[in-house]
């Protein structure tokens, strides 16, 4: 699988540009197989250097950089290699996503937490909105 197509990599070295931003994220990477889950902000110019939320299955998701071209070269089992979530949509700033994932030891349960809470948002500000009470 192509893990950046070139939309994806330009938006990832604009965003690497402006460093001081809280990015959304703009892909998401999985391992097929087993834990392991990245959420790729920035592209460094190198073009090989990503930057984003690493979450290796320890229970310890952190920010940081990592390698475009190791996760590409990555042999898994069955033949498979990392894959591109090619549904994903980030939604928040990545900030969100750390905390989220910190607190729920994972990048998956993170998302479960941030996405629950952004369904309940929208049902709270309407009852706020017309007076219905909670129940």
């Amino acid at each position: 699988m192509i893990l950046l197509t070139p939309e994806l990599r330009e938006r990832l070295l604009a965003n690497g540009r402006d460093q001081d931003a809280d990015h959304v994220p703009v892909v998401r990477f999985f391992n097929p197989v087993a834990a392991g889950t990245w959420l790729a902000t920035e592209l460094d110019e190198d073009r090989d250097t990503l930057f984003g939320l690493a979450d290796l299955g320890f229970g310890c998701p952190e920010l940081g950089r990592f390698s475009l071209s190791e996760l590409q070269s990555a042999r898994l089992a069955f033949g498979l290699g990392i894959e591109r979530d090619v549904l994903f949509m980030g939604e928040f700033p990545i900030s969100a996503y750390a905390e989220a994932a910190r607190a729920a030891r994972s990048i998956p349960g993170g998302e479960r937490v941030l996405h629950a809470g952004a369904c309940r948002q929208p049902r709270a500000a309407l009852r706020q909105k017309t007076g219905e009470e909670e129940g």
